[in-house]
């Protein structure tokens, strides 16, 4: 008998999915358990396995088709099977008119062509329902139309109209180029919006010296590549805003709207936001405050990589308490970047370079580190925002004071 393999609820709030990859076609045999399609989450690149054996009998989606969870993915059963509907959503209007249907066929003789019959109540009754007598068939002797004919058109659907949707290759300027919106970018535009309309947003910059963190991080690089690890100044920022959280609490917590609660996380789990070819994963390290640097940024090696080849685990995606972007990499001076929602806070850290700064009343050339820092207004006031920072910036002037070894 044939069974239909439905998309299904994986849990973590996902309601949807894009076809990426069919790795097998109709006609194929299957196994219990083997990959059947690959489809992208707003969490990551999920294979389904078939939950049982035999042929696949249709696909009921191409690629990059967006499917919900409940819809049927793929028809498995034995070889020249008949595949059913693909579920009630297509099942209901054949149902719905049955009726009808019978009553077409009833009509093929009686009345001849081009002649309602009907009596005057029948008659009436359609006149007050806006039933169009010469549309429908009847199902009485000789092909009449009876009242239950016209209730059964009166809630027949009606079917909808096709509206031709035309997207203009070119406008007033010029030639114009169309890129779906799609996986992780479409969840990325999601994400935001959804953090934009629930988050009071505030963003607060300052800085911090950065020459005894560069000299440290150099002290440490060759040990690092001895263990095949790129030691970037992340783990040491991570460490500094870990011990910036101790002491700044609601930073590192959630707003529970319906309890009307803050909820303060007794738990350090830092995300790394990630830049992706289309868009942006924010994978999350555990207990960051547990973690050596070294231990940090081999964790942080493998989750990009994980990220960029789009092979994390789901459970690498949640459970963050505040989240890091690390947009010096590329460059810029300040930012205003976006809250993780439902964290309340997240640290955009900008390029650290040589900059002129005055300092006993000459000029002098330093390393310095911009950082901006986005908070949401409702759980964590603008002086706090600013406390946080100013114990941040004391953290990182004196990284040699950190944890950096671990758990102590």
């Amino acid at each position: 008998m044939a069974k239909q393999f439905r998309f299904p609820d994986v849990g973590e709030g996902i309601t949807e999915g894009e076809v990426v990859r069919w790795l097998v076609k109709e006609g194929d045999e299957v196994k219990a358990d083997q990959a059947l399609v690959e489809i992208e989450t707003d969490k990551a690149v999920v294979e389904m396995p078939s939950p049982y054996p035999g042929t696949v009998l249709r696909l009921h989606h191409k690629e990059k088709d967006i499917v919900k969870v409940g819809e049927v993915l793929v028809t498995v059963g034995e070889k020249g099977e008949a595949v059913p509907a693909a579920g009630p959503a297509q099942a209901a209007p054949a149902a719905a008119a049955g009726p009808v249907a019978t009553a077409a066929q009833a009509s093929t003789s009686g009345a001849p062509p081009g002649e309602v019959l009907a009596t005057p109540a029948v008659r009436r009754l359609a006149r007050d329902l806006g039933v169009d007598l010469g549309a429908i068939g009847g199902s009485g002797p000789g092909g009449r139309i009876t009242e239950d004919d016209i209730k059964a058109a009166k809630e027949k659907p009606a079917e909808k109209k096709v509206e031709i949707k035309v997207k203009p290759k070119y406008d007033l300027y010029g030639n114009l180029e169309r890129i779906p919106l799609r996986g992780v970018r479409r969840a990325t535009a999601r994400h935001m919006r959804e953090s934009l309309n629930k988050a009071a947003h505030v963003t607060h910059c300052d800085e911090a010296d950065a020459t005894k963190l560069a000299a440290l991080r150099d002290s440490m690089r060759a040990d690092a590549e001895g263990k095949g690890l790129k030691l970037t100044y992340l783990p040491f920022i991570i460490k500094a805003v870990v011990e910036a959280l101790k002491l700044h609490p609601t930073l590192n917590a959630s707003l529970d709207d319906e309890e009307e609660e803050i909820v303060v996380k007794k738990y350090y789990n830092i995300g790394v936001a990630v830049d992706v070819p289309d868009g942006l994963i924010v994978p999350v390290v555990k207990a960051a405050d547990e973690k050596s640097a070294l231990d940090l940024a081999g964790e942080i090696q493998s989750l990009a990589k994980a990220a960029r080849e789009r092979t994390l685990d789901l459970a690498d995606l949640k459970g963050g308490t505040f989240s890091i972007t690390n947009v010096g990499v590329i460059g810029g001076f300040a930012a205003t970047p976006i809250i993780n929602y439902p964290e309340v806070a997240i640290l955009a850290t900008m390029k650290i370079e040589e900059r002129a700064k005055i300092a006993n009343g000459a000029v002098v050339v330093r390393k310095t580190l911009p950082l901006c820092l986005s908070f949401d207004h409702r759980v964590v006031d603008g002086a706090e925002a600013a406390r946080f920072t100013k114990d941040l910036i004391r953290f990182l002037e004196e990284p040699e004071k950190l944890p950096l070894g671990g758990k102590e």
